[in-house]
């Protein structure tokens, strides 16, 4: 008797109880208040009986949830059919089990696998990184991602675990942990299932490097230009070559990226774009803009610590540009300027003091940056006499 309340308990997970004008946004659990971080997810996946609570009313969100239940729910979010499955899979796993079908059929899709003893442990509480990889396979999402391991001295960190983490799905335990072995919490596999769906609804866009005519993608910068308007993913193509990046829209705006790459063996290329995100109806759409502009870029004088009073700007050629040029920050031994174009010019520095010294400031373009490069030298007498 206890084995079946214990088996109807985590059923209750997959197959939510009817639910009387349950909605995303409302209150549909006691304990799931709409100031919980996950109550959203909660309430929009029990709208749509992917999740259910418990008879009393509750969700129970910081109770574990096992690899069984994670494994039902999952093949629902995705509308696998479950109806034709091909025998056992697991020895742990008997037909008359709950999520049997589900199980066996996610088993078979390869999207999930069990154990070198041949079980599946369904009643296990499911580990971060195993969510990971779930959430890969199943929602199909960029592998064999490039992305930095901010997690670094932590076992378990795999590339899935770096995929969902660049793509926004979760974030870490703190900035530098994930916890990759620790278990998941009904709250938050809500979360993360409603993150990962609509990562997938978010229309993501793919640029190849054969649609540029190059072999390869070697880096990508978006980093730059309002990097919280889209998530940029690395991904190698089916010959295992860096050869893609995909592009997620996140919120309404506009970006920029720089993508750089290989034609040949010695052909380095780059492209920039401006990244356009915005909503139509209640989807966000990316589009792309090439581009060869270069943005104002900050160039740095080394004012040796002293106060400055004014700095005068002019072209190398005597034109000016501005007598009061406005000063961007100063930090340690350095004033910082704005350089609206490429060219050479002449930052004349007053100090407080009265001294006076000339600066020669240079900014060329980069083909791997939306920002100029740019270099300042103090003038000596001999420079300034010329």
């Amino acid at each position: 008797m206890k084995k079946l309340i214990t088996v109807i308990g985590a059923f209750l997970l997959a197959c939510s109880l009817p639910l009387s004008g349950a909605a995303t946004g409302k209150q549909v659990y006691s304990d799931v208040p709409p100031s919980k971080h996950f109550a959203d997810a909660v309430n929009e996946l029990a709208a749509r009986n992917i999740i259910g609570g418990y008879p009393d009313g509750t969700f129970k969100p910081g109770n574990s949830i096992t690899r069984g239940q994670a494994a039902a729910i999952i093949a629902k979010m995705i509308g696998l059919d479950t109806s034709d499955v091909k025998g056992k899979k697991f020895k742990d796993v008997p037909a008359s089990h709950g999520f049997y079908k589900a199980i066996v059929k996610m088993a078979e899709e390869g999207i999930i696998g069990g154990y070198p003893d041949g079980s599946f442990k369904p009643n296990e509480p499911i580990k971060r990184k195993n969510m990971a990889a779930i959430l890969v396979k199943a929602f199909d999402l960029p592998r064999n991602a490039d992305v930095k391991n901010p997690f670094k001295g932590e076992v378990g960190i795999t590339n899935d675990v770096l995929v969902i983490y660049k793509l926004g799905i979760t974030s870490g335990t703190s900035p530098t942990t994930f916890s990759p072995n620790a278990s998941i919490t009904r709250g938050q596999a809500a979360k993360m299932l409603a993150a990962t769906e609509q990562v997938m609804m978010k229309n993501a866009v793919t640029v190849k490097a054969g649609d540029l005519g190059w072999d390869t993608i070697e880096s990508v910068n978006a980093d730059e230009v309002n990097p919280g308007v889209f998530r940029a993913v690395e991904v190698k193509g089916k010959k295992g070559t860096q050869d893609q990046v995909q592009l997620f829209p996140i919120k309404e705006g506009k970006g920029g990226m720089v993508i750089a790459g290989r034609q040949g063996e010695t052909g380095w290329k780059s492209q920039k774009y401006y990244i356009h995100v915005k909503k139509e109806g209640s989807e966000l759409r990316l589009t792309l803009e090439k581009t060869d502009e270069s943005l104002p870029t900050v160039a740095w004088l080394n004012t040796k610590y002293k106060t400055v009073q004014n700095i005068a700007l002019a072209k190398v050629d005597g034109e000016n540009i501005s007598n009061n040029v406005k000063i961007e920050k100063i930090e340690y031994n350095f004033t910082h300027i704005m350089i609206e174009k490429p060219g050479v010019y002449i930052a004349t520095v007053r100090f407080a003091n009265g001294d006076e010294v000339r600066y020669s400031v240079t900014a060329f373009e980069m083909d791997d940056s939306f920002f100029y490069g740019t270099s300042a030298v103090e003038l000596g007498l001999a420079d300034v006499l010329k």
